[in-house]
């Protein structure tokens, strides 16, 4: 059997369930094998930069003893954590999916897994779950862009329901800064829609309305192929009576916004005489 060890002398498994539950097959390259199931990827499916995994993975070693344990990542697009097999003593450090994580976390408990999951940070006093809340509340920015805050929950800390910890949250800010600096900004034609587009227009109290046969779904452009990109969150392509809708909308809002600016300063101008 191969074992991959990690930069911290842990042995890793990445285990994919088969049909028949006493099956299972072991993953050196997790990047790789996740690359191979993008189409299927969801919102709960969210790809942990390698750089946040390292930056937990060392925390998790450094606070808690698992030099011997095996270090599990059952969730990947697709997979079924319940029919995986888990070695004796091993440790399930993974991101899973939020939307069924206090059922996840049951599951570990009343198995006695050892666990270290990311977790929603706005809900996690939510479920009722005998295991340790860890308040951190970083921005992590996922690989398909969404940038999350997330805390953690564990059952590594037995005694203890509720903890925070300034030092994970500064080590996962950090790695989010450098992410921002990186990050692609792009610049779409005016015939293409975002929801950022609509949503600017909202903010600044104009609204927008598209007929379906002015309209029609996009996952990304052309020329974002070659660079393996996608528009975040989808968009549309417009017709050309939608594309002028559109930038009327946008220059409504920019004079709209421009003269509530300038009605502020004036309002301040007069207050300060």
């Amino acid at each position: 059997m191969n074992e991959k060890v990690d930069m911290f002398g842990n042995k890793v498994f990445f285990i994919k369930p088969s049909l028949r539950k006493k099956e299972k097959t072991l993953f050196e390259d997790y990047e790789g094998f996740v690359d191979k199931f993008k189409t299927k990827k969801t919102t709960d499916d969210c790809f942990t930069p390698p750089e946040v995994y390292n930056c937990v993975l060392k925390y998790v070693s450094y606070k808690c003893n698992i030099k011997d344990s095996e270090i599990v990542r059952p969730f990947y697009p697709g997979g079924d954590y319940e029919n995986c097999e888990y070695p004796a003593g091993c440790v399930v450090i993974d991101n899973p999916p939020f939307s069924i994580l206090a059922q996840i976390a049951k599951f570990y408990i009343e198995n006695g897994i050892k666990f270290f999951l990311f977790a929603p940070h706005m809900t996690l006093f939510s479920a009722r779950m005998e295991c340790t809340r860890i308040v951190v509340g970083a921005s992590i920015v996922y690989e398909n862009g969404a940038n999350v805050k997330t805390s953690f929950i564990t059952n590594l800390f037995e005694d203890i329901m509720v903890m925070s910890d300034p030092y994970l949250y500064r080590e996962l800010e950090k790695i989010n800064k450098l992410k921002k600096i990186n990050l692609p900004k792009y610049k779409y034609p005016n015939e293409v829609l975002t929801v950022s587009d609509v949503q600017w227009c909202v903010e600044r109290g104009v609204s927008m309305s598209i007929k379906k046969s002015d309209i029609y779904h996009i996952g990304r452009l052309d020329s974002q192929k070659k660079q393996k990109k996608s528009i975040f969150g989808a968009g549309f392509l417009l017709s050309e009576k939608a594309a002028a809708e559109k930038a009327a909308a946008e220059k409504a809002a920019a004079e709209k916004a421009a003269a509530e600016k300038a009605e502020k300063a004036a309002a301040e101008k007069d207050n300060t005489i």
